[in-house]
């Protein structure tokens, strides 16, 4: 079946324009798939969010209204979010993790009015009342009795109040009107609300759709959180726009992850993190090719990827962005991918590779990486409510990454690593990108995080924490001489610190700033003190 939805998405100026007429089309094809709650098809949705539109109208949310969703992947965020875009209310999608003061910021930098949870995680909320006085109401996936007990002076009701109410007229939404709040993930500093808007969301779903050769008889899997891009933006919405599957799990499982595979009869996959090596790592069974998954996409294909596809028979792709650009780097169909390479910059993007002078580098250099667009508002239209912020990453119409690239004289990108997530040592600026890469190949490494400690010396030293495959035990010393040979001296890491299992964010990515808290520790192997 075609792929292509950019006829169809070039009518439509809303999302929710998107979904009535895919509805109409395809009523009975199965929209969404949970793993505790079905499959719900197209019309079943849609009249749902039409449902929870008109309740939350009657509870006073109106168009331009930042309405907050803290709730795990489920029909009703999905249901909420779609229903607040035929307000032309914004979603503002809350991290379910967060706690304290970073779920505190959150609520506040969306300035929301109105919150829907899930009872699961009332408690969090309560334990920062006092921080945001601005919630006037809370709706409960689920009992509302605790919420109605910590919050005595705000209306709390039940989310199935607002499953109804009377018909509204929805008013004239346009493609640059906002859609969705979705914040960074706060790695290297206080996380951000990026500005998505309808035209951004309709766009990249089309533009990866079509990249990608994604089909209407599709299964989506992604077992990442809906307030996360891949989930949102390139899971649902390409489901939307080709009449398509989406299906969602809770989080990713190693032990799970194949079975919810055959039991979603999922045909692609999302990959993030070490997740692939996770998998890869496993040991081998008779049913590793038992499913029906024929591509799998995510950000970065490893070095090793033809090992996993030859295993799992499965093809892996790959591409770069971030969420305050959108996906702009997709493998050429018409030229083969240099190794380690993400692939070209598409149109409407430009991206450009610029040294501490913001001047273009060298075809081969890395430098950091900034991107513009040619279209307006299919990039983030910056951060809600957080103009200085704002101002610092989006200057002169460019998107100022924190990410070091490189393009090679064919124009092809490569993606370094952070700026943030950068060393120097004796010298030498240093990717724990790169480090982390050679650590992963090495047998007995499930995986590993790379960061740089304070040096006596000044600058700083490379430490590895590294977490061993189940069953297997690492040699430091071992370790070392497989760095030696596949890397520079200078990258090669003195301190070495076994760990049962690296911090993650809901996202899988490392936690690498509890990893910095956690330092030099009287069980870390020292190289130096090891050979003095």
């Amino acid at each position: 079946m075609s792929s292509s939805v950019s006829n169809e998405r070039a009518s439509f100026e809303s999302l929710g324009q998107a979904l009535r007429s895919t509805a109409g089309r395809v009523p009975t094809k199965t929209f969404l798939r949970f793993a505790d709650e079905g499959d719900v098809s197209f019309a079943e949705f849609d009249a749902l969010a039409d449902g929870l539109a008109r309740g939350l109208a009657a509870a006073g949310t109106g168009q331009g209204d930042v309405v907050a969703l803290m709730m795990p992947n489920c029909l009703d965020f999905v249901g909420c979010w779609l229903g607040l875009a035929r307000l032309g209310a914004v979603t503002a999608a809350v991290n379910v993790a967060l706690k304290g003061r970073g779920l505190a910021h959150v609520l506040t930098a969306g300035r929301s009015r109105l919150l829907v949870i899930d009872e699961e995680y009332v408690e969090q909320l309560a334990a920062v009342a006092s921080e945001v006085p601005m919630l006037e109401a809370i709706f409960v996936r689920g009992d509302p009795t605790l919420a109605s007990r910590l919050f005595p002076s705000k209306r709390v009701g039940a989310l199935d109040e607002l499953r109804g109410g009377e018909a509204v007229k929805e008013p004239e939404i346009m493609g640059r009107d906002l859609l969705m709040l979705l914040f960074t993930s706060g790695t290297t500093g206080v996380s951000k609300p990026c500005a998505l808007s309808h035209r951004y969301a309709l766009h990249q779903g089309e533009l990866f759709a079509d990249q990608f050769g994604l089909r209407e008889d599709d299964v989506f899997y992604c077992p990442f959180p809906l307030f996360h891009a891949d989930a949102a933006m390139y899971t649902v919405v390409p489901a939307i726009l080709l009449g398509a599957t989406a299906g969602l799990g809770r989080r990713f499982s190693v032990s799970r992850f194949w079975n919810e595979i055959r039991a979603f009869r999922a045909t692609t996959f999302d990959y993030m993190g070490a997740t692939l090596a996770l998998l890869l790592k496993q040991p081998e069974t008779p049913s590793d090719r038992d499913h029906l998954v024929r591509l799998a996409w995510g950000i970065p294909l490893p070095d090793w990827a033809a090992s996993f596809s030859d295993r799992f028979g499965v093809a892996l792709t790959t591409g770069y962005g971030l969420t305050e650009a959108g996906v702009l780097v997709y493998p050429p169909a018409d030229a083969p991918l240099p190794a380690g390479a993400a692939g070209k910059p598409v149109y409407p993007y430009e991206l450009r590779i610029v040294n501490e002078a913001l001047r273009p580098v060298p075809p081969g250099k890395t430098g950091e990486i900034l991107i513009t667009a040619h279209e307006a508002s299919v990039m983030s239209d910056g951060y809600y409510g957080m103009p200085e912020e704002s101002a610092a990453r989006f200057r002169g119409g460019w998107v100022h990454t924190g990410d070091l690239g490189s393009l090679d004289e064919d124009g092809f990108f490569y993606f370094k690593g952070r700026k943030k997530d950068a060393l120097r040592r004796r010298g030498e600026n240093i990717s724990a990108f790169e480090i982390e890469e050679t650590l992963d190949t090495f047998p007995a490494v499930l995986e590993s995080a790379v960061c740089g400690v304070d040096s006596e010396l000044t600058e700083q030293e490379v430490m590895a924490f590294i977490v061993p495959r189940p069953g297997h035990q690492i040699d430091p010393r071992a370790l070392i001489a497989f760095c030696d040979e596949r890397m520079a001296a200078y990258m090669v890491p003195r301190y070495i610190q076994i760990m049962a299992s690296l911090p993650k964010t809901p996202t899988e990515k490392i936690a690498k700033s509890e990893l910095m808290a956690i330092g030099i520790t009287a069980s870390t192997w020292d190289r130096e003190a090891e050979n003095a």
